[in-house]
């Protein structure tokens, strides 16, 4: 039996680990015993205790309880926790998801231990190294002994760091396994698409129609907490609702929340409220988002979760980025980037908006990403 700790911590990740965990539970119970360690990096419980309640996941091992603060005391406090867990558990590796602290801190405890790294969403790239995120995918991803490539180019970037295509095993931090092995969310997204729209009455509950909204999420503290980047955000999509008669859909992010009154002007915070168009909810269970996501006309997002999540439901996506790790959505013209530019963000919006061709191919492979990561993991893992 191998002997897995899955770290999670924040939105993303909890919902990533369901793919995984169910793959366990239906096919591998028998082969693979996994613990699973919450940091409680978002320790807001609609962004949290719910997905676990909603999505299935077993109730985590283990609850670090870290909650918010700098980066480093955070890092730290998570680093800590995770050795201590090691030692006592003495697994045969790490699961660690994506690009946030809490993958940070997994891959230096586990590192510094010689415990294989499993970096599932390994080998994305923004190039731009202001971002946290950027600094804790490349870590984390050079320390890891099996790294699992969503798309093939997030693979030619490993391939361009270094990482070798044709390593003969036993498989190490020094001597890498690389794959594309499709995502974990596009599983996700097949899984629970259904279920979304039995669980969930949120259309009805925002009174919105379907094709008749666009659904904007704005989280990145590059656009919560620079005054000039957000008020542009604000008005550029205040702006298209009313040019356009249609209803737009945020789900506030906590940090979104927090820096409204302080970050947005009074004129446009005033003209957003007296627009019944505008729709600022709370944040969305995981459910909502995907019956929203599939039921939108258009999606405005800097999240990179949700522009793969547009694309998986066929939904044209506007990048309210500088730049993203997802260059294939670009690359095939169901998405276009405009950082927090206004003029660009509108010009964005009526290119795709009134594009009628727009093909989106499997990019993201079959839907059973999980069960490839869970053989793998099963051949190479001792």
């Amino acid at each position: 039996m191998i002997k897995l700790i899955t770290v999670i911590g924040a939105r993303p990740q909890i919902i990533k680990a369901a793919a995984f965990s169910r793959a366990i539970h239906k096919n591998f119970s028998n082969q693979i015993q996994e613990i699973i360690v919450h940091t409680g990096q978002h320790y807001d419980a609609n962004m949290s205790q719910v997905f676990f309640e909603e999505l299935g996941i077993p109730a985590p091992n283990y609850n670090l309880n870290i909650g918010s603060g700098s980066h480093g005391s955070q890092t730290a406090a998570m680093i800590v926790g995770i050795e201590k867990i090691i030692f006592d558990e003495k697994p045969n590796a790490i699961v660690l998801y994506g690009d946030t602290n809490s993958t940070l801190a997994g891959a230096i405890a586990a590192s510094k231990l010689n415990l294989p790294v499993i970096h599932i969403e390994a080998g994305l790239r923004s190039f731009n190294k202001s971002m946290p995120e950027e600094i804790n995918r490349i870590m984390c991803d050079h320390v890891s002994t099996l790294l699992f490539s969503p798309t093939s180019t997030g693979f030619q970037n490993l391939l361009n760091e270094g990482f070798k295509n044709n390593n003969q095993g036993p498989y190490t931090a020094n001597n890498a396994k690389i794959y594309h092995s499709g995502d974990v969310m596009y599983d996700n997204s097949l899984f629970f698409s259904e279920v979304a729209e039995q669980k969930t009455n949120v259309l009805q509950k925002l009174n919105v129609q379907t094709n008749k909204f666009i659904l904007a999420t704005i989280h990145r503290n590059h656009n919560t907490d620079e005054p000039d980047r957000l008020n542009s955000l604000f008005k550029s999509l205040n702006d298209i609702s009313i040019q356009n008669n249609l209803d737009v859909v945020l789900p506030l992010h906590p940090r979104t929340a927090k820096l409204l009154d302080q970050n947005l002007s009074p004129a446009n915070l005033a003209a957003v409220k007296a627009n019944p168009h505008f729709k600022m909810t709370e944040p969305a269970t995981f459910l909502e988002m995907i019956a929203l996501e599939k039921n939108c006309c258009l999606v405005m997002t800097d999240s990179g979760g949700v522009q793969k999540e547009a694309f998986y439901f066929e939904k044209a996506c506007v990048i309210l980025r500088p730049e993203t790790e997802w260059v294939e959505l670009v690359e095939c013209g169901t998405a276009i980037v405009v950082d927090a530019d206004e003029t660009r963000i509108k010009e964005a919006f009526n290119v795709l908006f009134h594009k009628k061709d727009l093909k989106f191919p499997a990019l993201y492979g079959d839907g059973k990403a999980s069960e490839f990561i869970c053989q793998e993991i099963i051949h190479h893992i001792r």
